[in-house]
């Protein structure tokens, strides 16, 4: 008895030492590590344009090229980050190494700024040709680029999740200890508004030092704010819930493809006769298992009991026999993939608004006052304000309205919401084309057509900010739309790997728009190219009109996918009130994510 009364204050000690970590007083450390990642790359990226073409001397398409391709790589590593961490590293480990080669791909970006070895000389006054970087100079920013990319890999989409498991995991061991409420924070809102806020700053304050003070003081800002962020992240480490890696999904994905293959000639049995295990599927399926469906049958068969698929024990040998829970999981994911990739097009659609964009603005009157003009760079802010406000609006305002027609807690679906942002998203190119046939008649009638480079036509810059802000307000609808879906629709087991696919599509948009503009240049030669350095000599506008018909193409696609598309169905398990029956009911919700 006594052996027994300390074993049960050992387990309660222990309940209430889990129950003081986790929850809303980690989210400084992560969101801050998160804020200083967004805050370096956007403040080098959202101005990577000006560097590569007023410090480097490269030309405006190998530029841009550069530009997309550097987000491209640092929207695909997020990808293979997510696997290691739910694989064997976990996710504390993988935020931790993440930032670590990511402050050092910093430190090479700062020197190579600040080092006049490392770049070449500046361009003489009113010069045709400048002195291109070597190849050696270009090496190093390629490297300082590769390190940030990977270690982006390692925070962006462990950060998320590792964020959601402190405010979730830790409130339910509260609740165990001493029957507290789970807080009532949403990390996803935390988490998007921090981006924000990254965003905000970079575009204002990094970039202005890099146009007014130097690009090492410029580089130098966001390096030092990682570096802090590193050091805090690591010392919250007592504060954690850590979560062990509970093994690849990748895994399962393949042994289904692996069973259903080896049994590719067997017939299909009755729905009801395929294999389950609730036991085995219990850690990968808390919130509920998926049910059956009728559609993409031949993995079914992965589900189908032969001799010899299970051992003497009763375990089943997993590479040969699936449960339907499992089977469900890779359905989810394939049925996601069509509907995952409409995104990849409005990534895209709106890709220039860090290349064109920023050489159109350089090129307008950008004067606030005698003595302060407004970085290029930091037109972004208004994509950036238009977001803000649009998200807060669509929050307390829109979505009270809708539901009134709609009767929806939501207003709309997410996939309404990100079909709306689509749609929006066509307008603001729209705008691009009219505003660059306007500032190209401005540069005609004042005879500027070949005005030398930091010449300012007569035409304000504030002209551009309709795109800017059409596009932030489109980005309200479909990022957060975007993440919803793969959030909820993706298996329960595969959420990390779903926020990583939020960032494979920014990835995948930044490569197709390195493709597109290096079509375009290569097609449009013998015509008149399009895309020059001397924007007032090319026929953006025309590039412009372009993406506008692709994104029309796009929605159709889109639009059809939604139309087609099945909704994972869950079974949960309801417990019955006091007074009500015992034990518990299983129920189906066929379209529980909408």
């Amino acid at each position: 008895m006594v052996e027994d009364g300390r074993g049960r204050a050992e387990d309660a000690a222990e309940a209430t030492k889990k129950a003081k970590q986790g929850g809303f007083r980690t989210m400084p450390f992560i969101l801050a590590n998160d804020f200083c990642d967004r805050l370096a790359t956007v403040g080098f990226g959202s101005n990577l344009i000006s560097y590569v073409t007023l410090q480097l001397h490269l030309p405006l398409v190998e530029a841009s090229n550069v530009l997309t391709n550097y987000h491209g790589t640092t929207n695909l590593t997020p990808l293979v980050g997510g696997l290691i961490a739910d694989s064997f590293a976990g996710r504390f480990w993988t935020i931790t190494v993440g930032s670590i080669i990511y402050q050092l791909g910093m430190v090479c970006l700062t020197l190579s700024a600040a080092l006049p070895s490392l770049r070449p000389p500046p361009c003489a006054k009113h010069a045709v040709e400048c002195q291109r970087a070597s190849t050696y100079q270009i090496a190093i920013l390629y490297l300082s680029l590769l390190c940030t990319s990977i270690g982006s890999g390692g925070t962006r989409p462990c950060n998320m999740a590792f964020g959601a498991d402190q405010l979730e995991l830790g409130a339910r061991r509260r609740r165990s200890a001493n029957g507290g409420k789970a807080p009532m924070w949403s990390f996803f809102n935390l988490y998007f508004f921090g981006i924000e806020l990254a965003k905000l700053t970079a575009v204002t304050v990094v970039v202005y030092i890099q146009e007014n003070v130097g690009w090492g003081w410029g580089l130098g800002v966001p390096t030092i704010a990682m570096f802090v962020a590193v050091i805090g992240f690591v010392s919250g480490y007592s504060l954690y819930v850590k979560m062990p890696p509970g093994g690849s999904p990748l895994v399962r994905l393949a042994q289904v493809v692996a069973a259903a293959f080896k049994k590719r000639k067997t017939v299909l049995p009755d729905p009801d006769l395929l294999y389950e295990d609730k036991k085995l599927d219990a850690g990968i399926s808390t919130t509920g298992r998926l049910l059956h469906t009728n559609q993409l049958k031949f993995f079914d068969k992965a589900a189908i009991v032969t001799e010899g698929d299970v051992l003497p024990s009763g375990e089943p040998k997993l590479w040969r026999l699936s449960t339907v829970h499992r089977v469900e999981e890779i359905k989810s994911i394939v049925r996601m993939l069509p509907i995952w990739a409409a995104g990849i097009l409005m990534v895209t659609a709106s890709s220039h608004n860090s290349s064109f964009a920023i050489q159109q603005a350089r090129t307008m009157d950008r004067d606030i006052t005698r003595s302060f003009k407004i970085p290029p760079a930091s037109m972004l802010i208004f994509t950036n304000l238009a977001m803000l406000i649009t998200l807060a609006f669509y929050d307390r305002v829109l979505v009270r309205v809708l539901r009134r027609f709609t009767g929806r807690p939501n207003g709309i679906t997410h996939l309404q919401r990100a079909g709306v942002g689509m749609t929006i998203a066509m307008l603001a190119n729209v705008a691009a084309a009219a505003v660059e046939t306007r500032r190209k008649s401005v540069a005609a009638a004042s005879g500027m057509l070949d005005a030398p480079k930091g010449a300012a036509l007569p035409i304000s810059v504030f002209w551009l900010v309709p795109q800017y802000a059409i596009h932030g307000i489109a980005d309200a609808f479909m990022d957060v739309g975007r993440m919803e879906f793969l959030y909820d629709q993706a298996p329960e087991s595969m959420r990390s790997t779903a926020a990583a696919l939020y960032w494979l599509t920014i990835s995948a948009g930044s490569y197709l728009g390195t493709l597109l503009v290096t079509i375009v240049h290569e097609k449009t030669q013998a015509s008149g190219q399009w895309l020059q350095d001397n924007l007032n000599r090319g026929k953006l506008d025309n590039y412009y009109w372009l993406v506008v018909g692709l994104q029309g193409l796009n929605l159709v696609y889109y639009f059809v996918c939604v139309k087609y598309y099945t909704f994972k169905p869950l079974e949960t398990e309801v417990e019955h009130q006091p007074g009500h029956g015992n034990g518990t009911e299983s129920t189906k919700k066929g379209e529980s994510y909408k």
